[in-house]
């Protein structure tokens, strides 16, 4: 079984990297930590260096921890890509971490970690960046 984790390099990031390296841990279950740039954006600034993706496998493996990085294009729809990660890798678990937003922007914008946690085939653990 595999544990996946939305990151991006952002405070709601880092915590749900813990917190998906903390179930891994108790689990022992390796973790996949997916850093999913928009296909066809010319720039897109949270999508990691090679560097930025080291320092997070060097986390998993102090913290005992077998894990991956996998950075798949996506379109509009992040959940599509993580239905497909979780049919590929028998995931039994996504880690994503939530940022306040509000009504009118969720409205406006749409919200893929609410489509995560409505849909997913597995269940869904968010968490909170620490004030």
């Amino acid at each position: 079984m595999t544990i996946l984790v939305g990151y991006l390099p952002t405070p709601e990031g880092e915590a749900a990297v813990d917190a998906g390296l903390r179930e891994g841990a108790l689990r022992g279950e390796r973790v996949i930590i997916v850093n999913s740039p928009r296909r066809g954006a010319p720039v897109d600034g949270h999508k990691i260096d090679e560097t930025a993706g080291a320092a997070l496998l060097d986390r998993a493996r102090a913290a005992g921890v077998q894990a991956e990085l996998r950075q798949p294009l996506h379109d509009d729809d992040l959940y599509e890509t993580f239905e497909e990660l979780i049919a590929e890798t028998g995931g039994s678990l996504i880690v994503i971490g939530l940022r306040h937003r509000s009504l009118v922007g969720k409205f406006i914008l749409g919200s893929e970690a609410q489509r995560i946690l409505m849909e997913a085939s597995v269940p869904v653990l968010t968490v909170k960046a620490a004030l």
